[in-house]
């Protein structure tokens, strides 16, 4: 396979990961197992949000991008994409932060709800 084909995968992959984070909570609602994968990858989206890091997916595909004769990009795999959207004009370090509350909140919302919802199954017999 091509560093460029490969590059592409990485993105993929790295969309595919945050849209999970974000939204993964809806597959757990239905398949309470997706949980295991689901929590670490919104720990680690948190953590890389709060602490400044840069995933490893994002030098990965720069690295690619470089080996295909393409020019690779300054900053993480988000501010790169999706600048307008998640990040814009004047997004601030505690912005960032926010951000990443936001996205933890939401999904200790989402297994609120869910771990209600089992207790309640559970106290009417149901499993």
């Amino acid at each position: 396979m091509t560093p460029r084909l490969l590059a592409d995968a990485v993105l993929l992959l790295h969309g595919l990961f945050i849209v999970f984070v974000v939204a993964g909570g809806a597959l757990v609602w239905r398949w309470p197992r997706v949980a295991w994968l689901h929590l670490p990858a919104v720990a680690w989206a948190a953590w890389i949000s709060w602490a400044g890091g840069v995933c490893p997916l994002t030098p990965l595909e720069n690295t690619l991008r470089r080996e295909a004769g393409q020019a690779g990009y300054e900053g993480g795999f988000v501010q790169h994409y999706l600048p307008g959207l998640i990040y814009p004009e004047g997004f601030t370090r505690e912005l960032e932060i926010g951000v990443g509350v936001f996205v933890t909140l939401l999904n200790v919302g989402v297994y609120a709800l869910l771990m209600r919802r089992r207790r309640r199954h559970r106290q009417a017999g149901r499993p």
